[in-house]
């Protein structure tokens, strides 16, 4: 597992980049096609509005014959006179163009496009005759805008077939690139939220193995921790078995007494080993159940504590009481909450140094019984403040064997708190010392 993992994320980090590589091009690939797609949409548009002006155009000036009196080189009822032939400008107001556009644009399906436009003249150097109201503005910025000029060439039916187109309509279409990624905005948005499911996903993936990886150490871990605890009491009653059938024993009854307690010790220690990884199995299972009755917890505390006086004494340690709760009575399951306070009493002591000071504290609130233990141990880092509560997790000391259990114990004092509906708080400082706090439900329907 070691050496796959690192290959696997390394596998998965490179498909990632990879697809994110391969969309950037698409992207940028996709933007020039549109691009090409967008000019051509709108030569379309334009050359739709181009013919339909250039059937009201006729280029060059016309001729008009009259009639005179007198006599003259050309017969007297003949005259000369040249007229302007009418434009774009003479015939249609800007809106009226305007208009034109936009349906043809909304055609082409570009109905949300910005555009700007103008009529001119081919004489004059390309004089404006008419544009729309931003056209100077947006003509200026030649960085960003694309502009298309197309002829107005006169219809056929003119009978000026064969002329040079006399009028240009030119066509600006403002934040060219701006527009352009406009029309991609939901292919650019799906893309960027399947990449995101895709990143999501190797997260996801990556972050699962990691936690698998550490849950396959604990898990390691606590096996060889269950191995250590059952093999010493297995050799301790080996021993003391060998040592019955010893004759000195046997005649000794002071010493057979002595060896026949240390295996009933070592057998009551086996048992509850067994106790413990049997109770995890029920958590795990959902088949805990607890059997409510209202308890004087004064009276269960000093019990509870009376369990612990050898480790106590043997640490050099002391336990307050400060029981500040005026009514004390609470609905709870005696064996399994007992189980937690000697839980927490145990940790303090195991995880201390000598002049251990241990203290308990209750009082109460209108909904919770609240109890406080607190100690001067050698307190936890935040990582193990973070993962107290994780099934088979330990907080090491060095030796991994130097602190007895199985990582079970803050476990199940979880799941009790949580069978009880009530909650449990940690707080520690590394070399000083930890505190938790115990909150119950004081009525069974609160939650």
């Amino acid at each position: 597992m070691k050496k796959v993992f690192p290959i696997i994320i390394v596998l998965i980090s490179l498909s990632l980049v990879g697809i994110i590589i391969i969309q950037v091009n698409w992207f940028k690939n996709q933007l020039v096609i549109q691009q090409e797609r967008f000019i051509d949409k709108v030569d379309k548009a334009g050359l739709d509005v181009a013919e339909d002006l250039s059937k009201h155009v006729m280029t060059g000036g016309g001729l008009k014959l009259g009639k005179r009196q007198g006599l003259q080189v050309f017969p007297d009822d003949l005259s000369f006179s040249i007229s302007r032939s009418p434009t774009i400008s003479d015939r249609y107001t800007t809106a009226e163009i305007q208009d034109k556009l936009t349906k043809a644009f909304t055609k082409q399906g570009l109905q949300s496009l910005r555009f700007e436009f103008a009529i001119t003249s081919n004489s004059d150097d390309f004089m404006l005759e008419m544009q729309s109201e931003h056209f100077d503005t947006e003509s200026a910025d030649t960085l960003h805008f694309r502009r298309r000029v197309i002829p107005i060439i006169p219809d056929e039916a003119t009978g000026m077939e064969g002329l040079l187109a006399n009028e240009n309509l030119f066509i600006i279409i403002p934040d060219f690139k701006t527009q352009v990624w406009q029309s991609l905005t939901w292919m650019v948005v799906f893309s960027a939220l399947f990449t995101l499911i895709i990143i999501a996903a190797f997260y996801t993936t990556v972050r699962t193995m990691l936690n698998q990886k550490k849950t396959s150490e604990i898990k390691s871990d606590f096996i060889n921790n269950m191995t250590h605890e059952f093999k010493t009491p297995l050799a301790t009653i080996s021993l003391a078995v060998d040592a019955l059938k010893n004759e000195k024993v046997i005649n000794d009854k002071s010493k057979w007494q002595y060896f026949n307690n240390i295996i009933k010790d070592e057998n009551k220690r086996m048992n509850k080993h067994v106790e413990t990884i049997l109770q995890a199995a029920l958590m795990e299972k959902q088949e805990f159940r607890l059997n409510l009755i209202p308890t004087h917890i004064h009276q269960l505390l000093p019990r509870i504590v009376e369990n612990y006086q050898l480790q106590l004494q043997e640490k050099k340690a002391k336990v307050e009481m400060l029981l500040n709760a005026a009514d004390d009575v609470v609905p709870i399951d005696e064996v399994h909450f007992t189980n937690v306070l000697s839980n927490l009493i145990d940790n303090a002591i195991k995880y201390s140094s000598d002049n251990l000071v241990i203290k308990l504290t209750t009082h109460k609130t209108a909904k919770h019984f609240i109890i406080q233990v607190q100690d001067n141990g050698i307190g936890m880092s935040k990582e193990t403040v973070k993962r107290i509560f994780e099934k088979f997790y330990r907080a090491h000391t060095g030796n991994i064997h130097n602190v007895k259990g199985f990582g079970l114990g803050m476990s199940y004092v979880k799941s009790v708190m949580d069978a009880h509906k009530g909650k449990i708080k940690v707080d520690s400082i590394l070399g000083k010392g930890s505190s938790f706090t115990i909150q119950i439900p004081v009525n069974t329907d609160e939650s």
